[in-house]
């Protein structure tokens, strides 16, 4: 039996491709314990597959950040709920009105016209890093690759994007204040109101574009609320798409044997059960996915009570070896076809298939392209991002 009093969550982690020992070891025993957060509020956490996609599903559980008792991640998410609030933290019915307004944008077919962009994309960023013979592999392909991506999807000046990673890194950095990241949360939704306002002037083809000649004129939405889609879409689609190629990339370095494959078979299945491992193994959204019961209810045959919380801790559910046969490995051969890594429920990623068209093409083509790549230190000087959260590499020091 786990201590409950000596759980403060989320952990440090012993093994920077694996999530905490201490959360892992609650799963194997089947124990559901209160985990004491940073601000002394103790949710229930769960950490089993099923009893995860339970708390992401079900209607009686709150995704409304500004209830009493919500069990925050850290300070800097209440400044989620200081400025206009984004589908992230609504319920139903306000949530499925709004996703159904934009949710065509977001289907298998409309990725898969955006992978031509996204190749020619990937191969430009390649082109000027394989110029020199070392580089960054954040600085220089994960983050120009996933930020261009978004910023021509959503009609964004590329030439902005020092403004949107500053601040996105600043709403993202877990010891940041309320006050710093909702000042910066402010100045993106500024920013993108004035944007909306200049595209219902002088519409593109672009998705803030359309949404606004589609919605502002008949008042299904207005600009407050189209700008905090984009803010939304903006940082949740470079963030975790960035920090993913470069732990991926990573994770294949130390797989050799599945990188040299990946190089060598242009084999579409091969590669989509590789990024859908990847997916499942990595999970970046390392803090767990946070919910409030509504009213009372059990998940799994546990009681939670209304007004208390619950931690879905995605990462260590990818991993539980009763759905996944792989379990703690990384093994493109198993079916890891369902995973968590994009939610579940009625809040699940809108944008993952564009996100996977991205990762699908930038593992191929640095495993085609480099099959000489190579971290130039080891993995002990690499940081990782304990302090975000999103998980991911600060740096990646690379040669080929």
């Amino acid at each position: 039996m786990t201590d409950p009093t000596a759980l403060h969550y989320p952990m440090d982690r012993q093994c920077p491709f694996a999530p905490p020992r201490e959360v892992t070891a609650v799963r194997d025993a089947g124990e559901v314990p209160r985990v004491t957060l940073w601000n002394g509020v103790r949710p229930w956490l769960f950490t089993r597959f099923e009893d995860a996609r339970t708390v992401l599903s079900d209607p009686r559980f709150s995704a409304d950040k500004s209830r009493p008792g919500y069990p925050l991640s850290s300070a800097v998410a209440l400044a989620e709920t200081a400025v206009e609030p984004t589908l992230l933290v609504m319920d139903n019915p306000e949530h499925d009105a709004v996703r159904r307004l934009v949710l065509g944008e977001f289907t298998v077919k409309r990725a898969e016209r955006w992978r031509p962009a996204v190749r020619a994309v990937v191969e430009d960023r390649l082109d000027r890093m394989l110029r020199g013979t070392e580089a960054d592999l954040v600085a220089d392909l994960a983050l120009p690759v996933a930020l261009t991506v978004i910023c021509e999807f959503l009609g964004v000046p590329f030439e902005d994007r020092e403004l949107f990673r500053s601040l996105t890194h600043t709403m993202n950095l877990v010891a940041g204040s309320t006050e710093s990241a909702a000042a910066a949360r402010q100045a993106l939704q500024d920013y993108l109101e004035d944007l909306v306002a200049a595209r219902e002037q002088r519409p593109q083809d672009d998705f803030l574009s359309r949404m606004a000649a589609r919605h502002l004129a008949d008042g299904s939405m207005d600009r407050r609320q189209l700008a905090a889609m984009g803010l939304l879409l903006l940082t949740a689609g470079h963030d975790t798409t960035a920090n993913m190629i470069s732990l991926g990339v990573l994770t294949l370095l130390r797989h050799p044997r599945h990188f040299a494959a990946l190089g060598a078979d242009d084999d579409p299945v091969l590669l989509a059960a590789t990024v859908e491992e990847m997916l499942r193994h990595l999970t970046v959204v390392q803090r767990g996915i946070r919910r409030i019961a509504r009213e009372d209810t059990e998940v799994g045959g546990h009681p939670v009570r209304a007004g208390e919380g619950v931690v879905a801790a995605i990462n260590v559910a990818n991993r539980d070896p009763e759905r996944f046969s792989a379990g703690e490995e990384f093994d493109p051969a198993a079916r890891a076809h369902g995973h968590l890594a994009f939610g579940y429920g009625p809040h699940q990623c809108m944008g993952q298939s564009l996100a996977r068209v991205e990762l699908q093409e930038v593992y191929a083509a640095v495993a085609r392209r480099i099959p000489t790549l190579r971290t130039t230190v080891p993995v002990e000087e690499i940081r990782f991002k304990s302090d975000m959260a999103v998980y991911g590499v600060h740096a990646l020091p690379v040669t080929w």
